[in-house]
């Protein structure tokens, strides 16, 4: 498959950043319709779990923090939980495992290579979802991944957002007032220097994790990636018995 990042108007990078798709496998993951797959590439093999949304073509990319190990998400595992919800909304998702935890340039690139995996699969729009370390990581893929028509950083660091005033897309800020690993400061220096449209939520005692928020963080999330790649309208609940 193709190099990244490639396919639009970003220049080609340099030869040492440059990553390409040799193979992938799949298999039946965890839950019905659900795929653990391997994209085996020439710097490594990322793994995931894809969400398919058959007949779709908006899709959205979960990426977690510096550690990388945990590809539920934040919030009470609200990238498990939206992945499985908003399949109802025409959403494909795909949740990630960095190869190189911790390595800014390296997750950047496996952030692109799921990008360049849903394009191939028949994906025409993409948000991406980082939350942390990964909040900046998906502001900088954002700007380079033509698939990528939104982003959503949930307590992001600033390290990795110097250049956010070129992502020139759609971008929510998440974070919790009581963050103390990485200050609410952060969002609102991101968010004062990105271009619109943005929108900055500061969420009333949450913490780093945002456990303390999560309902709010599941909706506000939710709706922004349904709203750019999937269905705004929220599916009717079905009366319940008696009703």
């Amino acid at each position: 498959m193709t190099s990244l990042p490639g396919g639009g108007a970003p220049p080609p990078p340099p030869d040492d950043l440059v990553l390409s798709i040799q193979n992938v496998n799949a298999r039946p993951g965890e839950a019905p319709g659900e795929l653990d797959v391997e994209i085996e590439t020439t710097r490594g093999q990322i793994r995931g779990t894809l969400h398919p949304c058959e007949g779709k073509t908006g899709c959205v990319i979960y990426v977690g923090g510096a550690a990388g190990g945990n590809a539920e998400g934040p919030a009470d595992s609200v990238y498990l939980r939206l992945s499985r919800e908003l399949i109802a909304r025409g959403v494909t998702a795909l949740r990630i495992h960095y190869r190189e935890p911790g390595e800014f340039t390296e997750c950047v690139l496996d952030t692109l290579a799921a990008c360049s995996f849903l394009r191939g699969i028949g994906a025409e729009r993409a948000v991406l979802v980082g939350h942390s370390f990964g909040g900046a990581v998906v502001i900088k893929a954002g700007e380079l991944a033509p698939l990528a028509t939104a982003v959503a950083a949930l307590s992001p660091q600033r390290h990795g957002t110097q250049e956010v005033e070129k992502l020139g897309k759609p971008l929510l800020l998440v974070h919790g007032s009581a963050d103390r690993v990485l200050l609410p400061e952060a969002s609102e220096d991101i968010y004062g220097r990105a271009q619109e449209p943005k929108r900055l939520e500061i969420l009333e005692g949450g913490g780093h994790a945002l456990t303390e928020v999560a309902d709010d963080v599941r909706t506000l999330l939710g709706d922004f990636i349904a709203t750019a790649v999937g269905d705004p309208t929220p599916p009717a609940e079905e009366p319940s018995n008696g009703a």
